[in-house]
């Protein structure tokens, strides 16, 4: 209901209106038992606490009567029996009002329960440390796919240990499931790689690779001699940094957004990267400066600003590995220039990644990698493929675009 509501201008300039008050139609019948036998139960909590209260009040005016008639009590005493009566009807509609309270938290409850119950699918990892500096990249046959029909990738991983990668493979009976399949590549360390490809190719998919969102089911990658499954989590996504198209910030200071929460990281280091980023006079605009609280949604901030606001993030992080994933699509042209020289020193001190549809946005880096349909089909020194006619990469320049991936 509410993607609904958020997107009704696109819904009613597509015409798709009678499309979403099908849907809308069909989750109303699957919801109006399910809310009538609440109202059902409501409806018994209410009937009992109104019946209890008249029953109550009925037997306290007939005793009070019959005292009164008896000359045992006096007229005033009979009003305060009965209105002694009367008092209890607000403790008991409150009663009433926990109990219905009570059931909408069990089924919080066991919400949370079922949610607590759900087990992370990938392990914690190992005790290995990756090295300081700048981080090799290399990926040795990797093979992943987001479904989980045919063969899992625990048992996946088993049958390609034990009979082979092609063994293991046929074991899938639909082949265009792979998102990645059998990539290999060396990244040396402090070398840039640019990666174009066409939508769904498979670009996004290796970042997440990289930071170990998932685990290929076949294959290693490594980061200098360790393997990524042998890094803690928390140790290795404090190496690896990401910035990407569509930038998250925190209701929270500039400070937080900027050190997620780090107390740590000196105010000084922070002016240092915000300067790198010519962010210097909009955080002098600020009336708080550092402790500027930040609206929610980005408000209050530029497409602009929040990406460069991301950039510095990436800067106090002070990676082995950077991963940008088109990050400066959202730039106008002279923001951008504004972080082309701080991205380039930042590429100087580390490993980096760049996933691009642009073709100027891999100008600056030392290999290319073409991805289609999850395969690599061509990955080499720039200069080499920029020279060779032959390369896809070539084509690529002299079409003056990536319209070709697209």
């Amino acid at each position: 209901m509410g993607e609904y509501l958020a997107g009704r201008e696109d819904i009613r300039a597509n015409g798709a209106v009678s499309y979403v008050m099908r849907q809308f139609h069909r989750l109303l019948q699957q919801w109006l038992p399910i809310y009538q036998k609440a109202r059902f139960a409501s409806t018994v909590l209410w009937a009992t606490s109104v019946g209890l209260f008249t029953t109550g009040n009925a037997i306290a005016l007939a005793v009070s009567a019959y005292l009164w008639q008896q000359q045992a009590i006096t007229i005033g005493t009979a009003y305060v029996i009965f209105h002694y009566t009367n008092l209890l009807a607000q403790p008991i509609e409150r009663i009433r009002e926990e109990l219905e309270e009570l059931q909408q938290v069990e089924a919080s409850l066991q919400r949370i329960q079922a949610l607590l119950r759900v087990e992370a699918r990938l392990p914690a990892g190992g005790d290995a440390v990756l090295p300081a500096g700048a981080l090799a990249v290399t990926f040795e046959q990797v093979w992943f796919s987001y479904e989980e029909s045919g063969v899992g990738s625990r048992e996946l991983g088993v049958r390609s240990q034990q009979s082979g990668v092609n063994r293991a493979i046929q074991q899938s009976n639909d082949q265009k499931s792979w998102a990645l399949q059998n990539l290999s590549f060396h990244l040396p360390a402090g070398q840039a790689l640019g990666i174009l490809g066409r939508t769904g190719s498979g670009k996004s998919t290796l970042a997440r690779l990289l930071l170990r969102l998932y685990d290929p089911q076949i294959g290693t990658i490594r980061f200098g001699d360790v393997a990524v499954r042998q890094v803690p989590l928390k140790h290795l996504r404090q190496q690896v940094g990401f910035v990407t198209q569509d930038v998250q910030l925190f209701q929270a200071s500039v400070r937080d957004n900027l050190t997620f929460f780090d107390p740590g990281i000196p105010d000084s280091t922070i002016l240092e990267a915000l300067g790198w980023l010519g962010l210097d006079e909009w955080l002098q605009s600020l009336p708080a400066g550092l402790d500027t609280l930040l609206g929610a949604e980005n408000s209050g901030l530029s497409a602009g600003q929040a990406q460069l606001l991301a950039f510095a993030r990436v800067f106090l992080k002070k990676p082995g590995l950077v991963i940008l994933d088109e990050a400066s699509s959202r730039l106008d042209p002279t923001t951008e220039r504004l972080i082309e020289h701080a991205v380039d020193q930042l590429l100087l001190k580390c490993t980096g990644i760049i996933i691009a549809h642009r073709l100027a946005t891999v100008q600056r880096v030392d290999r290319i990698l073409i991805l289609e349909n999850g395969q690599m089909v061509e990955y080499g020194d720039r200069l080499t493929l920029q020279q060779d006619p032959h390369s896809r990469f070539s084509q690529l320049l002299q079409a003056g675009s990536t319209s070709m991936l697209r």
